[in-house]
């Protein structure tokens, strides 16, 4: 799994029959240098919203949480409350 930060929406009104009920979000991953990653498009499953720190699945993973066969690459499984790195711990929206 990967972390990182819903940074957009990304609006198609066209899309392939297994995407038709889900959002597709704008995340950009985190690095060892803060949120400076680069930003991905991910099947959202949970109702995240810009701004939320989020886990993100990939490859298969994200296909399986998706419930379907359509072409997943990403997907957001979870919304942090906090992150805690050497006992320091940043809140959602930090």
């Amino acid at each position: 799994m990967l972390l990182g930060r819903v940074v957009g929406q990304v609006v198609a009104t066209v899309r392939s029959p297994g995407f038709d009920n889900v959002s597709l979000l704008l995340v950009q991953d985190t690095t060892e240098e803060g949120w400076v990653g680069p930003t991905c498009v991910a099947v959202d499953l949970i109702g995240a919203g810009e701004g939320d720190v989020v886990l993100v699945t990939t490859g298969s993973a994200a296909r399986v949480a998706a419930g379907s066969d359509s072409p997943t690459d990403r997907a957001v499984v979870a919304i942090a409350d906090s992150v805690i790195r050497n006992g320091t711990a940043s809140s959602r929206t930090a």
